[in-house]
């Protein structure tokens, strides 16, 4: 089954930059789209961004919105996530998730319910 695995993770300072990448194994891939949730200590994990595959439409949290950008490729099952500047609040765990089959609802990305596969996370920790 897949797998998805985060990297690009890591210590930066706020108002600086750090991209995500996540790189998907196994048999199934996440065809329907794929997206990023963010779990930070004490709080649920929500969610952050996703793209569709079908057109590449993107979807955002409105705490990011115009800081981050989500980008991929379907055929290779990969989703990056440009975070720009960064602040303090994007501190948390920041999961990959992948969606196999268009799920019900009209906005499906939100739902954590709607992904299939979960990533085990990287850290990202933005300091002042």
């Amino acid at each position: 089954q897949v797998q998805l695995v985060e990297s690009g993770g890591g210590l930066v300072q706020a108002g600086g930059s750090l991209r995500l990448s996540c790189a998907a194994s196994g048999r199934t891939f996440s065809r329907y789209g794929m997206g990023w949730f963010r779990q930070a200590p004490g709080k649920e994990r929500e969610f952050v961004a996703a793209i569709r595959w079908s057109d590449g439409s993107p979807y955002y949290a409105n705490s990011v919105e115009g800081r981050f950008t989500i980008s991929g490729d379907s055929a290779k099952n990969t989703v990056f996530l440009h975070m720009n500047d960064l602040k303090l609040e994007d501190t948390a765990v920041y999961y990959c998730a992948g969606v196999i089959v268009r799920p019900y609802g009209s906005r499906w990305y939100r739902d954590m319910a709607n992904y299939d596969y979960w990533g085990q996370g990287t850290q990202v920790t933005v300091s002042s």
